[in-house]
């Protein structure tokens, strides 16, 4: 192979020392030539990201997750129950709880918990919204409330897993590489699906960007706080750029000679990650970069310069769409307030609120919040009565049975209002939806039909939605 053979370094490397430097890190091999822009070697044609066309016209392009990490409150944020607060206090009635198994809560007939917080009715739609969101009160008109979604784990881990990979044992592709595994991606120098973490780790930990038993390419990329954005994108030390070409061809060279031969994903995914490391060396860097920015938008976001936060965050997702990113998806927590509540809850609203209010503002004044799906919500609710607590004051337990979620942008239709439940928000009484059907509708918005996106592994077909799922026509524009 020529081009193991010629070297146009000043000196030469031997067998141990070349592969001692080549797997130094994803920055050290990421030039490749095989997947440059004359479109020469082997892998032509079989980029694993490439843009591939979906089943079915689509409404969205891209999608920013917002993972509210730990199950908000819909009792104090959007579901407005006028009746919760006027038997709080009491028992609840047997009726609402019988054979009802509560995470943490051990009464036998818990007291009904009232919210502390004011409702009113915002917009032309006339949707109530809790006073602890004053930003998101503004922006109402552009949301699509699922009131009725419907999980069946109740411990964290579990529903996470359940909510983002369709399945509550860990193993399966995540949704965001489900997406770029049906869509491929847009962005020639980003990865095709980022995630942020604002708060303590998801305790499903990386199943919530897991790329399962797909190609390595659909895993989820971390964009860190701190520190290099992306890990392991700089040039060991003691390399030049000359000697980093040398290594890479060679490498290269082989991983072309092997996938003609065995033609496995995984050597196709691995050229692709060198070439996209070699393109982030640069890309990264300048993602992060804000200087671009006015300050009339830093200040729309509330971002607080040289601070990492929530809303830098949702400003550096709106980057990214803008860049080609297929999925970003940012978990923000902590919202498991067991006990507490009516302290905790309020500072995380604000740290909330404001961003993702500008985040769609600003993707609409730019004109991408057409084909732009965003999502809000956790991995289930909050109960509609108290969990006593010993040392501190009550709390919320966790409620598998209705919780809420919203769309906005991205062929949802704006000012929509799905489902109802009963008069202290314990239960669905029309049009329960399940988890998979908001899988089913999310790929449905983004022109994938969720039974025919599958992949054969271990002798059968696997598909985000298991053997469930149905498009929720009444969010769809």
């Amino acid at each position: 192979m020529p081009e193991m053979q010629k070297s146009s370094s000043k000196r030469s490397l031997g067998r141990r020392e070349f592969l001692g430097q080549s797997g130094v890190g994803l920055g050290s091999i990421a030039f490749s030539s095989m997947l440059d822009r004359e479109g020469r070697g082997a892998a032509r044609g079989i980029h694993p990201m490439a843009s591939k066309p979906s089943h079915l016209p689509a409404r969205a392009k891209n999608v920013i997750y917002l993972f509210m990490m730990g199950g908000p409150s819909q009792l104090d944020l959007f579901d407005h129950k006028p009746t919760l607060n006027k038997l709080n206090g009491e028992p609840i009635p047997s009726s609402y709880i019988e054979g009802e198994r509560f995470e943490q809560i051990t009464e036998k007939q818990p007291k009904v918990l009232g919210s502390p917080y004011k409702f009113q009715q915002f917009g032309e739609t006339g949707t109530f919204v809790s006073d602890r969101l004053p930003f998101i009160q503004e922006v109402v008109d552009d949301l699509a409330f699922i009131r009725t979604v419907r999980t069946y784990e109740t411990v964290h881990p579990l529903a996470q897993l359940f909510l983002l990979t369709g399945l509550k044992t860990a193993g399966r592709p995540s949704l965001g590489s489900w997406v770029t595994y049906g869509l491929g991606s847009e962005s020639e120098d980003l990865p095709g699906f980022v995630s942020l973490v604002r708060g303590p780790v998801p305790q499903a930990h990386d199943g919530l960007i897991s790329n399962g038993f797909l190609a390595s390419s659909y895993h989820g990329v971390s964009l860190r706080n701190q520190g290099d954005p992306i890990l392991n994108l700089n040039r060991p030390a003691g390399l030049n750029a000359d000697d980093e070409r040398d290594i890479v061809r060679a490498i290269n060279s082989i991983n072309s000679e092997r996938f003609t031969q065995t033609r496995d994903p995984e050597i196709a995914a691995r050229i692709a990650a060198y070439e996209l490391a070699f393109k982030m060396q640069s890309s990264a860097p300048s993602l992060i970069d804000l200087s671009d920015e006015t300050q009339e938008t830093l200040d729309l976001y509330g971002v607080d310069e040289g601070k990492a936060t929530f809303a830098r965050d949702c400003l550096f997702a709106r980057r990214m769409v803008e860049r080609g990113v297929r999925f970003v998806q940012i978990s923000m927590g902590d919202w498991d307030h067991h006990g507490s509540i009516f302290r905790d809850l309020p500072p995380l609203c604000r740290q909330m609120d404001q961003p993702i209010a500008a985040l769609l503002k600003d993707l609409k004044q730019r004109g991408l919040l057409d084909d732009t799906l965003v999502i809000w919500g956790g991995e289930f609710g909050r109960t509609p009565v108290a969990q006593p607590q010993k040392n501190a004051a009550i709390g919320r337990d966790h409620h598998v049975h209705s919780f809420t979620m919203w769309f906005a942008g991205g062929g949802s239709q704006a000012g929509a209002d799905v489902g109802v439940t009963d008069d202290i928000g314990f239960h669905a009484v029309e049009d329960e939806v399940h988890v998979h059907d908001v899988q089913a509708t999310i790929l449905h918005l983004l022109g994938l039909d969720h039974e025919k996106l599958t992949y054969r592994f271990q002798g059968r077909d696997f598909r985000l939605t298991d053997v469930h799922g149905h498009v929720v026509d009444k969010i769809v524009a």
